[in-house]
């Protein structure tokens, strides 16, 4: 088959790095792509948002199969567009990809069917959500409806925090047509964590679990990110709570879209707080995590692409798919700034001497060649995905940043502390 990937980050590294080792491949392509995605696919200057361009690529190039990466083009109904051509496609259509572009939507959904959430309410004027802050107390989760890049959430403190936020978005325009409207939400205690589900519009097979961190910088503290790393498994999501949350949530979502006219077909991340009563969904994203596809795809032993097919195609009723039990564990490094003002452009060395560490690959989230066609630059905030596989977590973490420091990029920066919670759980 001729494939097709959309996208130019870590996630679409990780998918392209599992598709290229699918024997059902021959051809793969990835539009824009970046400078590792190179090394496992022709890259195609298309923007992932230019929905012409990426039609007339997925034509001229008589593609078989294209795989969606981001949650813009989805939103923007790439798929439907494909379908129309006679193309198939991974990925949501534009109607069922509301469950990301819309969080007021997800909120709406889940009231109406029962699925365990926060509460909340949703707003349109400034003065009346500030009136509801008031009424309710910190701590509180401030949220604009639309997407902004996994930037669009403040979680508030104090009343004080929460009501700029509302503002800022409301009133001062910070993330344009997204924040016209927001969700304000009950702040939910718990443990943070990942889930990941295929869904053809009836079945949903469940991926695995896995642990994303959101905060900036070291000890969770500073501005909310894309995700500075993650592992997988996460101990907190057992086999129990993976039940649970198919039952309880997965499945009645399943069920609601294709009632409601909207079927999901892609992959269903749900954002989950495990809390004293169980799971509960804060958000639902229609395409893998970035950076939890890149643990995912290391420890995924199954070829990915029927999986991804059969997805499309309404035939997960029968699939199975086989996982290593060892860990997976990605450290994000991103350009100094991020996730506020950053510079592009500085060059990355010692790749290659951090690819050869046990159990390693370096997915590239944000990168170009350089003029000489053969130097690495920093072309992005979230720039590399060091990603390691190892029997333990600690031993995952260790090879991880082993890795890490063999790269040598001044103008980097990462966590050092990723998987803090796991490594404190078994220590």
């Amino acid at each position: 088959m001729r494939i097709l990937v959309v996208g130019g980050g870590g996630r679409e590294h990780a998918l392209c790095w599992a598709i290229a080792a699918s024997p059902l491949c021959t051809k793969l392509y990835c539009a824009p792509g970046n400078a590792g995605i190179a090394q496992a696919a022709a890259c195609v200057g298309v923007a992932a948002e230019d929905i012409d361009g990426q039609v007339a690529l997925a034509r001229r190039e008589k593609i078989d199969f294209v795989v969606v990466g981001p949650e813009v083009p989805l939103a923007l109904g790439l798929a439907d567009r494909l379908a129309e051509a006679g193309i198939k496609v991974f990925g949501p259509s534009q109607k069922a990809a509301q469950l990301e572009s819309s969080k007021g939507f997800t909120k709406d959904l889940c009231k109406r069917h029962g699925i365990p959430t926060g509460a909340y309410e949703r707003f349109t004027d400034a003065d009346e959500a500030v009136a509801y802050i008031e009424a309710q107390g910190a701590p509180i989760v401030v949220k604009a409806d639309g997407l902004a890049a996994g930037k669009g959430v403040v979680v508030a403190e104090t009343v004080e925090q929460a009501v700029a936020a509302a503002r800022d978005m409301l009133s001062g325009n910070r993330f344009g047509a997204a924040g016209a409207s927001v969700v304000i939400e009950e702040f939910l205690v718990g443990e943070e964590a990942s889930f990941f589900a295929l869904c053809d519009g009836e079945h949903a097979l469940p991926l695995a679990g896995a642990q994303d961190h959101k905060r900036a910088f070291d000890g969770d503290k500073g501005p909310n990110t894309g995700g500075m790393g993650a592992y997988s498994p996460a101990p907190v999501f057992d086999e129990a709570m993976q039940k649970r949350t198919m039952d309880e949530i997965i499945l009645p979502t399943v069920r609601a879209m294709a009632q409601d006219g909207a079927p999901f077909r892609g992959v269903l991340y749900a954002g989950l707080m495990i809390t004293a009563q169980g799971p509960k969904i804060f958000e639902y994203n229609c395409r893998f995590g970035d950076p939890e596809c890149q643990v995912l795809m290391m420890r995924l032993k199954s070829d990915i692409l029927p999986a991804l097919i059969a997805t499309a195609d309404g035939g997960l009723r029968h699939l199975d798919l086989r996982w290593s039990n060892e860990t997976a564990l990605t450290v994000v490094m991103a350009a100094r700034g991020y996730p506020d003002a950053y510079e592009k452009g500085s060059e990355i060395r010692g790749l290659d001497a951090a690819a050869k560490v046990e159990g390693v690959e370096i997915f590239h989230a944000g990168t170009t060649f350089g003029p000489d066609g053969r130097s690495v630059l920093a072309n992005g905030g979230r720039v590399l995905n060091v990603t390691a596989m190892a029997p333990t977590v600690e031993q995952a973490r260790e090879r991880a940043y082993r890795a890490v420091d063999l790269i040598d990029w001044p103008e980097g920066f990462c966590r050092r502390d990723i998987a803090w919670r796991a490594v404190a759980r078994r220590s």
